[in-house]
């Protein structure tokens, strides 16, 4: 900023240290400012690239910073479903847990009888099954007694081998279910770290996105502030070009006003300026008219141009007539000294009045057709010496 403020200031400093100069470079000075425009356009184009590169950058990191958003979703919903089914694994375990401990019980119990009966039998001494049979009051009692010892030893084994088998699937279940519970707490425990991983990435990206629209905005600035140079700086050349014209203008006022005090009118031959735009349609002189199918002797030059153009003095005098003239309209003549005179004719909307004085390049009335028979057009001459003269001659060539 400071060395952009420091070129603008010194064009600045260019442009008004002699203004009223004649010495006065325009050339270098629209030189070196033209320079200077053309190095912050590069400047420009630089920062430009350097933003389009940003913009891609900061829609790459925003694409990241979604992508991990939607990864995080996925991982966070993984772990939620792996919560509920090691919860649901565990209720299972331990619902297992409590079956195992009913059926440890019933053989408990089962054992419990047996040592009970074992010890009763120590107690009361042993009667072995045969005795008890033998030791029956009568057949009928052996035959129920032995039948009675088959059934209850039958069903003690039996139920003894159930339990037995329970516990041993319900065991199988159980290690099972605790091997599935804990790989479940392994696997929710990597995505715990993938997300705790996840997070950090996303943190650093967001952290990236921001200093790339930090970056993004500081570039955004400076460009702006190389930009509002370059108008800076083209309103300097404009007022430049404007200084020189005026220059331009005063000088060759100055030459007429010599000219004119001096008489020495063959100075301003090919000098004056055109008094408006357009196309010369009719030239000085003797021409053919194939309207009229004759010569005519035309003491001017008639220019054909856009309705409501400029018409300006081609030289600085004093205006001396505004009239109407039949054939040529309405006619402004202004003498320019030394016997020497302008004449304007088929104009409208007149900008000036007898006995104003106008500059070279004042604008006097518009472009019209008042008079004319074909159209919007000016008829110009020159006067000088008290003769009429070719105006194509004094004008500068086109």
């Amino acid at each position: 900023m400071k060395i952009l403020n420091k070129i603008i200031l010194l064009c600045f400093f260019i442009s008004f240290l002699y203004p009223q100069s004649s010495q006065r470079d325009y050339s270098e000075e629209l030189r070196y400012q033209n320079d200077a425009i053309n190095k912050m356009k590069k400047e420009i184009e630089k920062l430009s690239s350097k933003l389009r590169k940003a913009n891609i950058n900061e829609t790459t990191t925003s694409k990241r910073i979604t992508n991990l958003d939607e990864e995080l979703a996925l991982v966070n919903k993984l772990i939620q479903s792996l919560k509920k089914e090691e919860n649901f694994n565990r209720d299972k375990v331990n619902n297992l847990k409590s079956r195992i401990k009913i059926k440890e019980d019933e053989l408990n119990l089962l054992r419990l009888r047996y040592e009970q009966r074992i010890i009763n039998t120590y107690l009361k001494g042993r009667v072995s099954d045969l005795e008890k049979v033998l030791s029956s009051t009568s057949w009928r009692q052996a035959v129920y007694r032995t039948q009675y010892l088959k059934i209850v030893s039958s069903i003690e084994q039996k139920m003894t081998k159930e339990i037995e088998s329970i516990l041993l699937v319900i065991n199988k279940d159980k290690l099972k279910l605790e091997s599935l519970l804990r790989q479940s707490i392994a696997l929710k425990r990597d995505k715990q770290k993938q997300m705790a991983s996840l997070r950090k990435m996303r943190i650093k990206r967001e952290k990236e996105l921001n200093r790339i629209r930090q970056d993004k905005s500081a570039l955004a600035n400076y460009m702006q502030e190389k930009s509002s140079g370059v108008k800076q700086l083209e309103s300097i050349i404009k007022k430049v070009l404007e200084d020189k014209a005026r220059n331009e203008r005063e000088a060759r006022i100055r030459q007429q006003q010599q000219a004119l005090k001096t008489k020495e009118f063959n100075l301003l031959r090919g000098q004056l300026p055109w008094p408006t735009e357009g196309r010369v349609i009719s030239k000085f002189g003797k021409q053919w008219n194939s309207r009229l199918k004759t010569t005519t002797d035309n003491p001017g030059i008639d220019i054909k141009g856009q309705p409501g153009s400029s018409i300006r003095s081609t030289m600085s005098g004093v205006v001396t007539t505004i009239t109407y003239i039949r054939g040529y309209g309405t006619t402004i003549i202004i003498d320019h000294g030394g016997g020497f005179y302008t004449v304007y004719s088929h104009v409208t909307n007149i900008q000036t009045q007898v006995d104003s004085e106008v500059r070279s390049g004042d604008v006097i009335a518009y472009m019209g057709d008042s008079g004319s028979v074909n159209g919007a057009k000016l008829h110009f001459e020159v006067w000088g010496k008290g003769q009429k003269l070719d105006p194509e001659k004094w004008l500068t060539k086109k």
